[in-house]
Order: structure tokens, then sequence, then C-alpha cells
């Protein structure tokens, strides 16, 4: 049985040789190693605090270094930074017990001869822990105090500035609070905080979107009876905003394209009272089957399909009220919760937009006269953003529809940007646009 300490160092070494999403290897390694209660907080707070401060840690030891951490074999590296996270990150852990469990992980793993240099390392950063200002301009200072690629910060300081970009940079790497969507097809905002107080869950009401409440902390969400009777879903207030401003209704037919987890369909089922007709596809049949069982948790019935968003069904052309895109894109809004998103090779990004125009073109093909279309994505290049929906500004088919934002924005021709630092939600794109009849 696995400690919280090795379950971290393999969750690590699986994200860093395969490729691997966090969220997708963490629990799997957590149950194989046995961990439970604390345990599992504590391997899950390590890995996260590695993956969102690993340019810090770095710049951290290698001041303390003897030698360039490009030459130190990965998995030890790996240890390094563990060990540096819980002296420099995590208050509670005794720095001592840090530099202990790290040794002694070492020598387990079979790395005997690093041991001395990782014991070296660790307890001259136990002795004097202060960190000195990193040097360079406001990209090469940000990139390495807040750990995100240069190019990614240099692109927010030239759409921020300075202010902005860092209040960003540092919320990514803090715990985003859970957004609980309350259905109202089975109970009641009040009903349902008097359910989860009992269940041990404090909530407070969104200050603008309705049947929203924010927690703290998850927990063990899906163990709750409340969760499991259908009473609430979890999804972003950004999520939520674009399928309210959308506004589906009873009888309207809307279609959901690219509809995995689910979030946008159950929303739009909730705000037409459960009288909207909802196709959900996806490309993969997993996927659906996902959707599938959370639908029927909610108590919300739809259609689903294993389809191909850029494939044109004739049979559907003009056919629908409602028509969903959120797009495959950079996910470079959800870095708080994804950590690791931050270190996406980012060459594949080019591809991004001609995909989502073709989408999107598809998508349009399916709205009915008078019918609207609902372009989203979670990131924050304008070129996935503006420059694919503004595509559809000179278009004689199609005219914008602004939509109320939140903390008093609204959207320009159609076209709204929230802000993780602004807007206290995901960094997500909203574009709304209606068919002329």
């Amino acid at each position: 049985m696995a400690t919280a300490r090795e379950a971290a160092l393999r969750a690590l070494e699986k994200c860093r040789r395969a490729g691997a999403w966090s969220d997708a290897v963490l629990g799997s390694v957590m149950d194989a190693a046995g961990l439970s209660g604390p345990d599992r907080g504590l391997c899950a707070a390590l890995c996260y605090g590695v993956l969102q401060n690993r340019t810090l840690l770095d710049y951290a030891l290698q001041l303390r270094s003897t030698m360039p951490l490009n030459r130190v074999e990965p998995k030890v590296l790996d240890l390094l930074r563990l060990g540096a996270c819980q002296i420099l990150l995590m208050e509670k852990i005794p720095a001592p017990a840090a530099v202990n469990e790290s040794v002694r992980l070492c020598r387990s793993l079979g790395f005997a001869r690093a041991a001395g240099y990782v014991n070296a390392l660790l307890r001259a950063m136990a002795a004097d822990p202060t960190l000195p200002e990193p040097k360079g301009d406001a990209a090469e200072r940000f990139s390495i105090l807040y750990s995100h690629p240069r190019a990614l910060v240099e692109l927010l300081l030239a759409r921020l500035g300075e202010a902005e970009t860092e209040a960003l940079l540092r919320g990514n790497n803090r715990p985003a609070p859970l957004c609980l969507q309350v259905n109202t097809l089975k109970t009641d905002t009040p009903t349902l905080e008097r359910q989860l107080r009992a269940e041990g869950v404090e909530t407070e009401r969104h200050p603008e979107l309705p049947d929203c409440l924010l927690a703290e902390s998850g927990g063990a969400l899906a163990q709750l009876a409340s969760f499991q009777a259908g009473h609430f879903y979890v999804q972003d207030p950004a999520a939520r905003l674009s399928v309210l401003a959308a506004a589906p209704r009873p009888g309207e037919r809307v279609l959901d394209l690219c509809a995995s987890p689910g979030g946008k369909s159950f929303a739009a089922a909730i705000a037409s009272g459960g009288g909207a007709a909802i196709t959900a596809c996806d490309l993969h049949e997993n996927k659906l089957r996902r959707l599938q069982t959370g639908a029927e948790r909610l108590g919300i019935r739809l259609e689903t399909l294993a389809a191909d968003a850029r494939e044109n069904r004739p049979y559907w052309n003009g056919q629908f009220d409602l028509v969903i895109a959120d797009v495959p894109c950079s996910g470079l809004g959800v870095i708080r919760k994804k950590p690791d998103i931050r270190w996406k090779d980012p060459a594949p990004f080019a591809a991004l937009p001609a995909l989502q125009r073709a989408i999107l073109e598809n998508a349009a093909r399916y709205v009915r006269p008078g019918g609207r279309l609902l372009y989203a994505t979670c990131t924050l290049r304008p070129e996935e953003n503006e420059e694919v929906a503004s595509g559809f500004a000179g278009r004689e088919d199609f005219e914008a529809l602004d939509f109320e934002g939140l903390g008093g924005s609204r959207s320009a021709e159609g076209m709204l940007q929230l802000w993780p630092q602004r807007h206290g939600t995901d960094g997500f794109f909203i574009a709304l646009m209606r068919k002329h009849a």
C-alpha cells in the first residue's frame, strides 16, 4: 500500500511520460494505492501543487543545485519538486518531514546515489526558504512566479496589462469555487440549500445567476444523497450563462453538437422547464454513455447520437430552433481547474480555428429561420474566439444578438469574453446569433 507522497509521484510520472491529464490519472492512482480520507487530499494537493508551480519550484531548486536541473534524472526531479512544494508552499507539513520522506523515497525507488544530492538540496531550502525576485521583464518574472509559459504570459499582457495579468495568473494557481446548478425540474434552491447543509456542505448563492450555488470544496459530492437524487449538477457560471443567454423555450428543438460532458444540454433542458426536445451529439460513444447516465440521474430526457460535428446531415438542415456549438479549443480558460493545460504543446493550436470554423459553418446550416446559434469556447485566444465568430458578422443570413453578461458586462456585437479575474468564472467566450426569418 503506497503513501500519499508515493502516489503523487506516480501520478506526476504518468503525466510526464504518457502525456496523461492529471484529472484523468489521479483518481485511478489513488484508488490503486488504497488511499482514503486525508491521504487522498494530501496526494491531490501534492500533485496539483507541483503542476501549478513547476517553474517556480524549478527556479527555487536551481538556485540551490550544484548542477543544472536538466541533467537530473526525471524521476528524481519529480521527487525534488514534491519536496520543494511541501517546504515552500504547504505550511502544515514540517520541513524536516518533507526532507526525510523525500530522501526515503529516493532510496526506495532505487536512486540511492542521488539521495545525498536530494538531502543536501532540500535541507538547504528548508534552512532558508526565501526566494529572490526573478530578474527580467514582466513576462519573465510572471512566467517564473506563477509558472505559466512565457508565450501565454505575453498573450495575456498584450490584452490585459500587468495588473490584470498578474491577478489572472495568481488565480490560476488557486482552487476555483465549485458551482452547483440547481435542477429545478426536481427541487428548488431553498430546499437544496437545506439538504446540502444537512449533508455537511455549506453554500452561498451566486450573486447574479439564479438557482446557482457556490461551494468552497467538492469533497465526495457524488456520494451525497442530493447528488444521487439528481437535485444538482456541477457547471461553471459562464457555461450556464451562455445557455441562459440563448433562452431555450418549451416546444423548441435544441441541438448540442459537441455535448460532452453534457452541462449545456442539461442547462437547456432545465431552462426550458423540461419542454425542449434536445439532441446531444459527440464524436465518442463512451462520452455519450456518461452523458446519458448524467441525464438519467437528473431526470432529463434527451436523444444522443455519435456524430462528427463537421459532417453535414442534410435532414437536419433548417430544423433546430437553437444549435449549440461548444467547440474543441485550447482550454486556456480553465487552467485553474486543470493546471496541466498550461503545459500543452502550443503547436497544435494553429489548427484549431479551421476546425472551429468548420463546425460553426455546419452548425449554421441546422438553424431554422428565426432560430439561434450559440458559439462557445473555454479559451482566451482571440484566434479561436472573436476571429472565428466575427466571420458571421458580414453574413446576410445571421445577425448578432446582444445579451447581459456578469459583473455589469454586456456583449458587443453578440460576443462576450469572460475572464476569471473579472467575473469569477472560467475564461469563456460566448457568441450568440440569430438566423434571419
